[in-house]
């Protein structure tokens, strides 16, 4: 299964027999058969037709509406694809069965940061990773023990400010420059991809969350709002490190992103252009494509990661003495 991705102005889908049509000025650039596709996220203002939409819907393939810079406007879904039954079960959840669930997830997102920080420091030692690799460490045991929500958002909040400034560190092209994350709006070229990135793999959980039947706006560790899926920014926190951190550092040192060609400045803030998003979702399916290993042990694509971890969230929901197990980096 696959997501199909219109991140080009200008760009049309259409349905042709069995498949889906990416057209830009009548020329078909891409086209999928749509027994394949789980997935179709529109970038800015390209169009979807009717036709589409509805053999989309048919086959429970959901369409997400995002701007350029990956923020989600809305999503059309079927009437059928609900979450009634399994929302009762997750509004039904105890709070202490929640706080373990939060503590699971700060902790490993901590762990995860300091995994990607440890292979840096094998790369190219310095006394600041050394450093926030320890405080990660330090971060994590206080997690573990940690009685309230606030409390785990202050750890979480203090592990993201050690691993990012750690995080600076370890780029070695001189045409990016990164000493603090900024999100709204991203200040410059390097907090652009994190920003793109993240919003990408959220949307790609929010689909995921919704396939198994769960309700995004019923999580553990976030607080939910009519405005924010909670359970999606729950289970991306221990995929941000292994899998958007990692490929902003790859696309960076590789110099594959170009700091001028691939972004533009507006409104406050750095974004990527059409060139730099081009190359950025290019590059991101390549990395879900491969292999890498589970919690079991067993070797899949990590876009069946992160399917699994939807799933076993799911089974928690259902029995909670079934506890949620997050996915840790190897």
């Amino acid at each position: 299964m696959l997501t199909l991705y219109v991140s080009q102005p200008g760009c049309s889908v259409y349905k042709a027999q069995e498949t889906l049509q990416i057209k830009r000025n009548q020329t078909v650039e891409v086209e999928v058969q749509l027994p394949l596709v789980e997935q179709v996220l529109i970038f800015g203002k390209s169009q979807v037709t009717t036709q589409a939409i509805q053999a989309c819907l048919k086959r429970n393939i959901p369409i997400g509406y995002l701007s350029k810079t990956g923020r989600c406007y809305g999503r059309i879904l079927p009437v059928q694809q609900g979450y009634r039954y399994l929302s009762r079960h997750q509004q039904q959840l105890s709070a202490k069965h929640k706080l373990l669930v939060a503590r699971q997830i700060v902790q490993a997102k901590l762990k995860n940061s300091r995994t990607l920080l440890q292979r840096q420091y094998r790369r190219k030692p310095s006394e600041i990773l050394d450093l926030a690799i320890k405080s990660l460490n330090y971060l994590t045991e206080k997690a573990r023990n940690s009685e309230t929500w606030e409390r785990l958002m202050g750890l979480e909040g203090a592990g993201a400010a050690v691993y990012f400034k750690a995080f600076g560190t370890s780029i070695s092209n001189s045409e990016f420059v990164f000493t603090e994350r900024s999100k709204r709006p991203p200040g410059n070229p390097t907090n652009a991809l994190l920003s793109f990135g993240y919003q990408v793999l959220w949307n790609h959980i929010y689909s995921l969350i919704e396939l198994q039947g769960l309700d995004p706006y019923f999580g553990c560790l976030h607080q939910a709002s009519e405005r924010h899926a909670a359970l999606a920014s729950d289970l991306i926190e221990e995929f941000r490190a292994p899998i958007v951190d990692s490929l902003v550092l790859y696309l960076i040192n590789r110099k594959i992103v170009n700091a001028e060609a691939d972004f533009e400045y507006r409104n406050g803030g750095c974004y990527l252009n059409n060139s730099g998003r081009v190359k950025y979702l290019k590059a991101f399916v390549l990395r879900m494509e491969e292999k890498v290993s589970s919690n079991s042990g067993d070797s899949q694509p990590r876009w069946d990661l992160i399917n699994q971890q939807v799933k076993v969230f799911k089974r928690f929901v259902y029995d909670s003495a079934n506890q949620y197990q997050p996915y840790l980096n190897r």
